[in-house]
């Protein structure tokens, strides 16, 4: 399994990212060793992940979630 996340940091700011184990991704995000742009926010919140079969699908997932504004990604998380 594969996992497209998004975490709230801190700052309210949104990160988006993709994974293989979502608990642990999270617990090192946390750690403020999952990401330059996670350190300097932290703590980060799980807000909403969606499953996939393989890396690639959830690649290009990420890639979608990524191009959205602000405010689409927080409808698409109040819709969760």
């Amino acid at each position: 399994m594969c996992y497209v996340y998004i975490l709230k940091c801190a700052d309210e700011t949104l990160y988006t990212g993709w994974t293989v184990n979502l608990e642990n991704r999270l617990k090192t995000h946390n750690k403020g060793k999952a990401s330059k742009y996670t350190r300097a926010r932290l703590p980060v919140e799980l807000v909403y992940h969606e499953t996939f079969d393989n890396k690639i699908d959830a690649q290009k997932r990420e890639w979608q979630i990524k191009q959205l504004s602000k405010e689409q990604k927080l409808r698409l998380i109040s819709h969760c």
